[in-house]
């Protein structure tokens, strides 16, 4: 019966104040509700894009998510997911609104809801005549707006602009991460490819830019070996839209190297010394960045930094020193994090207030043997806009659901 119930620690009803005895500040964390799933449990949910993304409506209404009927291994060409939004206002109700084969069980469809009108635009990845693209659409009437020619990976927070990568090359790099099928050029016999790398796309005309080729950070990028490819994952716009953050990695010798780049192609920074490498990603603001990274090149922990500056600090007190999905509320208070399952299979949730560096256990959630490798299920908490709720999944019921709980500060 393990695998139906999870645990939640009594701090979870309670408004808690503890002391943060390296400050002597009292802290009042907000009062967390128990977790809500919003999801029905007869196929597989998962929201629609990958951690600290917001999937909620500007109202707060409506969460994307995706459904499906594959439980586990990797998503072929066929293998289709129903975007959906979760109605919160009529008993979670699920209502369709487009089917896409361009996705993952890590990253969704990448589906954002868009800045420029945060209650009824969403942009998603699709495929279209064997290419990917990405498809703007009006969530309530289900008409497609636009459908650019090019997948998107980030989206600004004023929804004027995306970056674009490679997924086909992540398919051969990291599959779990890539998209089934040929939609791009995936260029997989060419170690640094001068004409791939990150796009940025004006989605009022569609157009494209190469703003850094994969070439181009050659010199930036330590350790890889004759028979790497190099490839670019994993990018976010900072919080005013005015940089952006990016891996570059190597396969099929593992290495990371963590980047960040001004919007408009300017000043490249590599983010630490050789051998910190780097994992999961947030900015707090428009200049400071947190990345998990292995500290000293030596202990993983969430690292907070100016890009520019070398001013590293471990976050959580020593309570976080681990590889984690961290992601900060809109207003900068909180930091939430999980972990990856132990040994005895419990994925774990952390709060922490970013004036003390408090930490509060929210949860943790038994994930089944099944979910593993590529479609595992990794929490991956997000925040909505108000900072009042935060949704993650999980597979503790016995199958793959979104759940939320709500703040009270």
């Amino acid at each position: 019966m393990r695998n139906i119930f999870f645990i939640l620690l009594s701090t979870l009803f309670f408004t808690k104040c503890s002391k943060d005895h390296s400050s002597g500040l009292m802290v009042k964390f907000p009062k967390v509700s128990a977790p809500i799933q919003i999801t029905d449990s007869g196929k597989e949910h998962l929201f629609a894009s990958y951690y600290g993304i917001n999937s909620w409506s500007k109202s707060q209404r409506y969460v994307t998510v995706l459904e499906t009927n594959l439980k586990s291994g990797i998503p072929g060409e066929t293998d289709t997911a129903t975007l959906g939004l979760i109605d919160l206002e009529n008993n979670n109700a699920f209502i369709p609104i487009a089917k896409t084969t361009a996705w993952n069980f890590q990253q969704g469809c990448m589906a954002h809801w868009l800045g420029t009108s945060p209650d009824s635009l969403i942009i998603y990845n699709d495929s279209r005549d064997g290419k990917y693209v990405s498809v703007i659409l009006n969530a309530h009437t289900k008409k497609e707006e636009k459908i650019i020619q090019y997948p998107i990976s980030a989206v600004s927070p004023d929804g004027t602009e995306a970056v674009s990568i490679n997924f086909s090359r992540l398919s051969i790099t990291r599959r779990s991460y890539g998209y089934a099928g040929e939609g791009q050029d995936a260029k997989k016999n060419i170690q640094l490819p001068e004409d791939d790398g990150l796009f940025t796309i004006d989605l009022k005309t569609g157009k494209s830019k190469l703003i850094v080729s994969i070439s181009e950070v050659k010199d930036l990028i330590h350790g890889f070996k004759e028979e790497d490819i190099v490839y670019f994952n994993h990018t976010l716009y900072s919080r005013e839209g005015n940089k952006i953050f990016w891996l570059a990695r190597t396969s099929p010798n593992w290495n990371t190297t963590s980047l960040t780049i001004n919007k408009d192609g300017s000043n490249i920074q590599r983010c630490f010394p050789d051998g910190w490498s780097g994992s999961h990603f947030d900015w707090l603001n428009d200049d400071e960045l947190m990345i998990t990274a292995k500290y000293d090149a030596t202990q993983w922990a969430h690292v907070l930094f100016t890009v520019g500056e070398k001013n590293y600090k471990r976050l959580g007190n020593g309570l976080l020193d681990y590889d984690g999905h961290g992601t900060f509320s809109p207003d900068g208070k909180w930091m939430i994090t999980d972990t990856y399952p132990s040994k005895s299979r419990e994925q774990k949730i952390y709060l922490m207030d970013m004036v003390t560096e408090a930490v509060l256990p929210l949860g943790r959630y038994y994930q089944p043997n099944e979910y593993n490798g590529g479609w595992r299920c990794d929490i991956h908490c997000r925040w909505s806009p108000n900072g009042n709720m935060v949704g993650f999944n999980s597979t503790h019921s016995g199958s793959r659901q979104v759940y939320i709980m709500t703040f009270e500060y």
